[in-house]
């Protein structure tokens, strides 16, 4: 659930308290705020501008060239290409020195000869998503209503200067699928009122019920239906504050009416559906089950098949809506619609999620009929839409409401002691103190003499024994101001040992590097058995195997990890990453059990990183899984026992593959697969790891060492060498870390040159050498010799030189 805190405001007085210490505070009673987002916090200097005049480009078919009055005087030109630019328009306007998501700065331009002198934006381009933005700015800038104010500030008229809260909802609390239901929240959080909205519409003569009737042959599904009757409508775009409160919330905008059902959706948590009454092709609505094989289009123009076990509204022939999840395409309000029905109704959130499962429609309004709205709600929010469609749509309400069924949910009662809310939470909490918290939540409560009798509101569903009321003392009072105890017992809890912690470790990191933890089967082919052994012995075979594709023991997880990236690639999943932490087993003896070693092992492929909004997309190669591996063992504290040494192993690239060693001994392997092997496999480029866990992980880290922030500077040489194509980076780096000395505190490999400009058979590899003394600073004359040395030693002992 996204919360705007804007919005938020009209119903709880949040004076005094930001954005941020309302999301902590929400989260320490109990309901997890996964975010706050602010997005006028990258955009900066964007304002509304008024288009005066709009020119074809002389030299560019699809630009124009724009006046724009930015409040400021005379107007400024800016070029611009979108397709619905026109003079006339009130438009956002990025000036000069404006920074957009991205950190995109405009500056002054010029576009086939013409001066451009900022930049007319469109929505996207203030990082609101192509798929809530209205349809007609889809594609193109975005036009204001004619009452803005020229020169005001756009993100404030666009409400991108709110703070929105993602809530991380959990099942029970549906209550928080609303405003109203947060605003309760908060004002128990805060020990605030809640401000209601009091919807009341100014009536015609005319009855709704001459022009519908309603009846509900399904109600166990449908205990209570309400319609409500509005002449007159004017469809059009609804005000630009709620297209933004719905665009905040995660919602496309459309028309006035479809966005006014929206908007109670979001403030009552009551799913609204609006008919066009032309196009009911009756004057009655009748709620059924569906006829097994009965057929309806709904809005998204797809024809779906139903079973008597989906829940429909009728026109008292044929289908016009799935109830609870999406309307009929012959019902729908368009814009020659002047007369609309709206439907406020209960129904059974089992059946609402047997048509949303079926038919794989899960809607904002489905996902809150089967959580559970609150039955006292759907009368007060078909009168607020009432309204709303009265002041924005021009519409005149028919007098009454069509009512069918009946729904008698009497707020549950739930008496409780005092002693057993001290006793469940450890606290001496007192009778004052209880009723307190009671009252914030706007539950009724009497106390006779030490138990409380507390009567429960409807919206709080998920309230219905007495460890409920225990709960909701507990998150307002504060979780961290309940006392703390030690376990009673005889045995000491157990603990994990340093392998076991080290494990843990790794798994962490590898699934917040973006991996995906596989468990696949130890049993393989013959062929497969020993394909990328880092130690390979003889298979080892099952005596009595239930196929040939299952009968070897593994000597290796990779093969077992590309079946998995492979399956999931075949299947659209094209950007993968697992790992696997399991058991490979080497065989000894004729008459031994096998040896048992836990591995480690990755496969990855794909696109490592994707910003579309940047346009920036990029793949995984060999240096992405080197630091993935590299992070593991940087964790660990091993990094400066490992090296990567340059390799040939079947199964993997000739030239993209190396072992790993720790001390002098193989631990592992990393590279890409062979192309062969990715071909077999129909797979694109894909990167592979495996190590000897057990052997990385039963090895004692090196201790920390800290060492105290240097006071003096550090000085820093560049160097080029020219070297023979088959010297190794790293073979240079170890002979200047050596040659430097002990004032050579760091190598860094920063550039790599094979091109026209250099000799055959040569390449030219750059390096950052610093220089430093923890105890005095350097002077030139000392740099220069160590320098000397280390120009000295690479060019003894691998023939390089210097390049010019």
């Amino acid at each position: 659930m996204f919360v705007s805190y804007k919005w938020l405001q009209e119903y709880v007085d949040l004076s005094g308290i930001d954005a941020n210490d309302l999301a902590e505070k929400i989260t320490r009673s109990g309901i997890e705020v996964e975010g706050v987002e602010c997005p006028s916090d990258e955009i900066k200097n964007v304002v509304v501008g008024y288009v005066v005049e709009c020119e074809q480009h002389p030299n560019a078919d699809k630009l124009n060239i724009c006046q724009v009055d930015l409040g400021e005087g005379d107007p400024v030109q800016i070029i611009c290409g979108a397709p619905n630019i026109a003079k006339g328009q009130k438009v956002v306007v990025a000036k000069v020195g404006a920074v957009l998501p991205g950190n995109f700065k405009i500056k002054k331009a010029k576009l086939r000869g013409e001066p451009s002198n900022g930049m007319i934006c469109s929505l996207q381009e203030l990082g609101i998503e192509g798929k809530i933005t209205p349809k007609e700015y889809a594609e193109g800038i975005f036009v204001f209503p004619n009452d803005v104010e020229v020169g005001s500030n756009a993100l404030a008229q666009l409400n991108l200067d709110d703070h929105v809260l993602e809530l991380g909802l959990t099942p029970n609390r549906s209550d928080c699928l609303s405003m109203l239901g947060v605003a309760y929240e908060v004002a128990a959080i805060l020990k605030k009122d809640v401000k209601l909205p009091h919807p009341k519409a100014d009536e015609s003569n005319e009855k709704a019920t001459d022009y519908i009737s309603v009846s509900i042959d399904a109600k166990e599904d449908n205990p209570l239906y309400i319609a409500k009757v509005i002449k007159n409508v004017k469809v059009a775009p609804s005000p630009l504050w709620m297209q933004t409160r719905l665009m905040s919330a995660g919602i496309r905008p459309h028309n006035n009416v479809v966005d006014i059902t929206n908007f109670i959706l979001l403030e009552y948590g009551q799913p609204l559906h609006a008919f066009d009454y032309q196009r009911l092709g009756s004057k009655e609505i009748v709620v059924r089950r569906a006829h097994q094989g009965e057929k309806m289009t709904t809005l998204d123009d797809v024809e779906r098949m139903l079973s008597s076990e989906h829940l429909v509204i009728t026109n008292g022939q044929e289908p016009i809506a799935l109830a609870g999840v999406m309307g009929g395409a012959n019902s729908e309000v368009q814009n020659d619609t002047t007369t609309v029905l709206i439907e406020s109704a209960y129904f059974n959130g089992q059946i609402v999620r047997k048509a949303s499962k079926d038919h794989g429609l899960r809607s904002e309004a489905s996902a809150r009929f089967e959580k559970g709205v609150d039955p006292n709600r759907v009368h007060a929010a078909a009168e607020r839409a009432a309204q709303l469609l009265q002041q924005y749509a021009g519409g005149e309400v028919l007098q009454g409401s069509v009512i069918a069924g009946e729904m008698n949910r009497e707020p549950k009662k739930i008496s409780i002691s005092l002693e057993k809310i001290n006793r469940v939470l450890g606290t001496t909490l007192s009778t004052e103190e209880v009723t307190a918290i009671f009252t914030s939540l706007k539950f009724e409560n009497v106390v006779d003499g030490h138990t409380f009798q507390v009567t429960v509101p409807t919206r709080r569903g998920d309230i219905t024994i007495e460890e409920d009321l225990v709960e909701e003392v507990a998150r307002l009072y504060g979780y961290d101001r309940l006392p703390t105890t030690l376990p009673v017992g005889v045995a000491i809890p157990g603990g994990l040992t340093k392998y076991q912690e080290k494990r843990r470790v790794v798994r962490h990191l590898l699934e917040g590097a973006g991996l995906y933890q596989a468990l696949t089967y130890s049993l393989t082919s013959e062929e497969k058995s020993t394909q990328f052994a880092l130690n390979k012995r003889e298979s080892i075979g099952l005596a009595m195997p239930m196929s040939e594709e299952r009968s070897f023991l593994r000597q290796s997880i990779i093969p077992q990890l590309l079946e998995s990236v492979s399956y999931n690639v075949a299947r659209r999943n094209d950007a993968v990453g697992f790992y696997e932490l399991g058991t490979i087993f080497l065989k000894n003896n004729e008459n031994e059990l096998p040896e048992e070693r836990e591995h480690l092992a990755g496969a990855i492929t794909g696109l490592w990183e994707t910003h579309e909004w940047q346009g920036e997309k990029k793949p995984v190669d060999f240096f992405v899984v080197k630091g993935i591996v590299e992070g593991l063992f940087k964790k660990l504290s091993i990094e400066s026992s490992i090296e990567f040494q340059k390799a040939k192993l079947d199964g993997l690239h000739p030239g993209r593959t190396a072992k790993i060693l720790f001390n002098g001994e193989v631990l592992g392997i990393i590279g890409q697969v062979h192309p062969q092997l990715q071909k077999e496999l129909d797979l694109k480029d894909t990167y592979v790891f495996e190590l000897d866990a057990t052997y990385l992980l039963e090895k004692e880290a090196s201790p920390l060492h800290y060492e105290p922030i240097p006071r003096f500077p550090s000085i820093t040489r560049d160097i080029a060498l020219v070297v023979d194509s088959s010297v190794q980076a790293s073979e240079l780096a170890n002979i200047i870390q050596t040659a430097g000395g002990k004032l050579l505190k760091d190598v860094h490999l920063f550039d790599l040159y094979e091109g026209e400009h250099m000799e055959l058979g040569k390449k030219s590899i750059a390096f950052s050498l610093t220089y430093f003394d923890p105890e005095r600073t350097l002077t030139d004359d000392e740099v220069v010799k160590a320098h000397e040395k280390v120009l000295n030693a690479v060019k003894e002992q691998v023939n390089a030189e210097l390049r010019g």
